[in-house]
């Protein structure tokens, strides 16, 4: 019953902000029945018990800890009897305050020095030394000619005029008796690089500056600090150009001392923040798969870039390196990337062999070109992959080989695009952070990686960011400022995204920080409305890339943005009503909880007929009128869903929604009694669909349902990218209701395992490592039974649901359970349909269901084949129909083989 994985706030590798962090713990294993009844803190010598159960974000029990302080802090828990003590973990504090840097920002006065040098001296005796530090733009730093941690394009991308992160580094390792050098190089980065799609530059200041504060202490217990002033000298680096779209040009022969003077400039200290989640650093790193000429493949679309080892050049040789996501008539299909280069240039010294790569850039792309290395081996290249360094929580596997690439695809779109701020795309010349993209895909973002810190440090720029109205930006940081921005589903993102950090993580801190941003979003957009209670007119996105939309014009989607609007009126207003009744603020709750009443009324006046037709008759309507509760009458929502199965069945199961839609139609078609419908859905390969763009190769989501045209060809579109993860949010409903590991309570402290069996799939799974610790669901069908298997973490609890069984509450522990599966009856009666031999077609039933019937299993096709004359055809179109075969072509083929030589 030892605790483990003692964790500060959420994300304890990082200096803490906050001088009162909440504790969180996990015990691995305990007996049955286990209950934990009280929990000890120790903080250094001062052990504080509380009576309790809880054991995710407690508070802090002491005194607040000060700038600076350090404390080793322990648990232990209580159930029958206490446990051993955990394994200690270190709280250290940042700077909190203002006057606690000494420190002024230094800028280099010649436009193009961006390397700036401090010198010190030292004569030992030093016990700790910490480096806080940040930059306008971007850092890189030295201490005696070694690197200082692993970072990558630190400090990050905040709402910088209101937030600007520092990072705070142990250099003690790195100081030396007698001369001293800090060395920090300078990057434009987001501070002063091109960025957004509106061509600008230098959109927060001209100026690259620097803030450093080397803070000594010695064996005596005096302290001193070394800091950026008027003292510290510039130089030009070797870097002499860096964009974050364009690339980076390095001449390897530049040498030139720091010699020249720096400006120091006025900046408000106020806003300087510790990091709330893990910085941005080397995550990974990828062979070349292929080498053609100067073409090299990496076999996966990523962010980052490529690491280049040559040799053998003079002095002044050009090595130039292109980036592109796809190829197009054989080269890179750079169209896509717009106006972004995308291209690092190097310029050697010599002849030395040298491993070349960026420090103040990043690229989205899977292929590159590398021009100057005419003798190009792949064991010379590697991609270097980069993103914020989110630990992984979350897993998911099925029987369906392309489904499992699909989930891939979504992980590697989720790492790509969360780069320090969750951005639509990690290529073209926009990389922003759209609102709603994040808000459809946040429920599948925190199952697949812990992006607790790295949401709330998000959503303390949206909140610093909203207008005094209310207004949301359209993308956070706002880079666009457009005038009074209010867009539905885009800035819902607002009230919707705290509401689903509170779901998964239990942080109802978090909640109470953003429920006045949460309440003034809603309370804009009800005025909008009017006393009507419709949010109609204006400018929306709608169903943004909606399938049907031409490629020139994503808006034009065949959901009515007014339908769109009103309807995300009512489901913000309840969401911010159920926070507000979680915060103890029941005058507030009723009273959003009354608008959403009215709105829904409304709704339903305005846009639905008292049979359940709504609006335009698209799948998007009515997967949001049914998943955001907008249909007061049980006829309504049968016909209403009735309605939608019909729909995406008359579409032969290819999809029909756009953003808002896609997230929000399998689970509408499940809780309306369709669920095998959403399972044809998901798994259809056709073009538009989930699987699609699988089937053409693709390793991470897409932009478009149709980003490459299945002739191999870029869609023509402006806009088109081959890693964008909104389309990607259907993974959620994969984790919830494929394999069926669900929230029931904040945090996962009770777990709701119900998952939905499809004919097409013979088992799935999903893995979890919830903040009480690992769930774990798996389900498999065989030999007419369905077995599925359970782990709980110990704090947690159960409710299962499995098909034909009333509900089961269990405790902590592995368990199992056995029952018929609900897929052979349907089979029975199809497969009746076609023979008439009753013991041939149970032998036949049998034999499929044993075997999964999957046309890549040669299995299935022998145990099929063994009952099968001439009824196959008719069979396997039968099976086909209703989706227990995916490939009726291939099976019919293996069949019809097999029987010639049984025969």
């Amino acid at each position: 019953m030892r605790p483990s994985a003692l964790r500060l706030e959420h994300d304890s590798r990082s200096v803490l902000g906050t001088g009162t962090p909440r504790l969180s713990w996990i015990v691995e294993e305990a007996p049955p029945g286990h209950r934990q009844r009280a929990y000890a803190i120790a903080i250094g010598d001062d052990e504080y018990l509380v009576d309790g159960a809880e054991q995710v974000l407690v508070p802090w029990p002491g005194p607040p800890l000060s700038s600076r302080e350090r404390a080793t802090v322990r648990v232990r828990v209580r159930g029958e009897d206490w446990s051993e003590w955990s394994e200690p973990v270190t709280a250290e504090v940042g700077l909190l305050h203002p006057e606690d840097w000494t420190a002024v920002f230094v800028a280099p006065e010649n436009d193009e020095d961006n390397a700036l040098q401090g010198r010190f001296t030292i004569d030992g005796g030093v016990v700790r030394a910490r480096l806080h530090i940040t930059a306008h733009g971007l850092y890189r730093a030295h201490l005696n000619g070694i690197r200082i941690g692993d970072h990558e394009l630190a400090p990050g991308w905040t709402s910088y005029h209101h937030r600007l992160r520092y990072q705070t580094h142990d250099v003690t390792a790195l100081l030396r008796n007698g001369d001293n050098s800090l060395d920090v190089l300078l990057g434009n980065g987001w501070y002063r690089g091109r960025l957004g799609f509106q061509q600008g530059r230098a959109l927060y200041g001209d100026k690259r500056a620097l803030l450093a504060q080397l803070e000594l202490t010695f064996d005596d217990g005096t302290t001193r600090s070394v800091v950026t002033d008027d003292s510290w000298r510039c130089g030009p680096s070797r870097i002499r150009f860096d964009d974050l779209y364009d690339g980076q040009l390095t001449d390897l022969r530049r040498s030139v001392p720091a010699r020249s003077p720096v400006n120091v400039i006025g900046a408000d200290l106020g806003r300087l923040v510790a990091a709330d989640g893990p910085p941005m650093r080397v995550t990974g790193v990828l062979p070349a798969v292929a080498v053609k000429g100067t073409l090299i493949d990496f076999g996966q679309n990523l962010v980052g870039w490529v690491r280049l080892k040559t040799r053998g050049h003079r002095s002044g040789h050009e090595i130039t390196v292109r980036h592109a996501e796809v190829l197009e008539d054989g080269g890179l299909g750079v169209r896509p990337l717009r106006t972004a280069a995308a291209t690092d240039t190097y310029l050697l010294a010599g002849p030395d062999e040298i491993t070349l790569e960026p420090v103040f850039t990043f690229h989205g792309f899977r292929y590159a070109e590398v021009s100057g290395v005419p003798d190009l081996r792949a064991e010379d290249v590697e991609a270097v992959v980069v993103g914020s360094d989110l630990r992984r929580t979350g897993w998911f596997a099925s029987s369906h080989d392309l489904l499992n690439r699909f989930h891939e695809n979504v992980v590697w779109g989720m790492r790509g695009n969360f780069l320090d701020v969750p951005t639509d795309c990690p290529q073209r010349d926009e990389r922003l952070g759209w609102t709603g993209d994040i808000q459809v895909f946040a429920p599948t973002a925190t199952f697949l990686h812990d992006s607790a810190g790295f949401l709330t440090s998000w959503l303390a720029d949206l909140a610093a960011e909203q207008l005094p109205d209310g207004s949301v930006p359209f993308v956070v940081p706002d880079v666009l400022h457009d005038d009074g921005p209010a867009a539905a589903a885009w800035g819902d993102a607002a009230a919707l995204v705290p509401w689903t950090l509170y779901q998964r993580t239990g942080d109802r801190e978090l909640l109470a920080r953003q429920l006045p941003s949460m309440r003034a979003w809603v309370d804009r957009i009800a005025a909008l409305a009017g006393d009507d209670h419709l949010w109609t007119g204006g400018f929306q996105f709608g169903d943004w890339l909606d399938p049907a939309a031409p490629p020139e014009n994503p808006f034009q989607a065949r959901t009515d943005p007014d339908v769109v609007a009103t309807g995300y009126l009512a489901h913000s207003a309840r969401t911010v009503a159920a926070a507000a009744e979680v915060l103890g603020e029941t005058d507030v709750a009723q009273r959003y909880r009354e608008l959403a009443d009215r709105v829904r009324d409304a709704f339903a006046a305005e846009y639905v007929t008292d049979g359940g037709r709504v609006l335009g008759d698209t799948a998007t309507a009515y997967a949001m009128a049914l998943e955001f509760d907008l249909l007061p009458g049980a006829r309504q929502r049968e016909r209403a869903g009735q309605r939608l199965a019909d729909l995406v069945r008359a579409s032969g199961f290819r999809i029909a929604t756009g953003f808002v839609g896609t997230p929000l139609i399998a689970d509408a078609l499940t809780t309306t009694g369709h669920a095998e419908v959403a399972h044809r859905l998901l798994l259809q390969t056709g073009c538009p669909s989930w699987l699609y763009p699988v089937t053409m190769g693709a390793t991470t989501v897409w932009e478009r349902w149709d980003s490459m045209l299945p002739d191999g060809s870029i869609n023509p579109g402006e806009m088109t990218s081959f890693n964008h993860y909104a389309l990607g949010a259907v993974a959620d409903w994969m984790h919830r209701r494929v394999a069926g590991l669900a929230p029931a309570a904040p945090g996962y402290r009770e777990l709701l395992v119900a998952p939905v069996v499809g004919r097409a799939l013979t088992a799935a799974r999903a893995r979890l490592l919830t903040p009480y610790g690992r769930a774990e669901v798996s389900w498999q069908r065989a030999g007419g039974e369905l077995r599925l298997d359970l782990r709980v973490p110990v704090g947690s609890a159960a409710t299962v649901r499995l098909p034909g069984q009333g509900d089961v509450r269990v405790e902590h522990g592995d368990h199992f359970w056995t029952v018929p599966d609900p897929v052979t009856p349907v089979v029975h009666g199809t497969v009746r349909d076609v023979l008439d031999d009753e013991p041939l077609w149970r032998a036949v039933v049998d034999a499929a269901v044993g075997a999964g019937a999957a046309a890549d299993e040669p299995a299935a096709a022998a145990r099929l084949g063994r009952y099968l004359d001439a009824p196959a055809a008719r069979l396997v179109d039968a099976l086909t129909a209703f989706g227990f075969v995916p490939n009726a072509a291939e099976l019919r083929t293996r069949l019809q083989v097999l029987l010639t030589e049984e025969h």
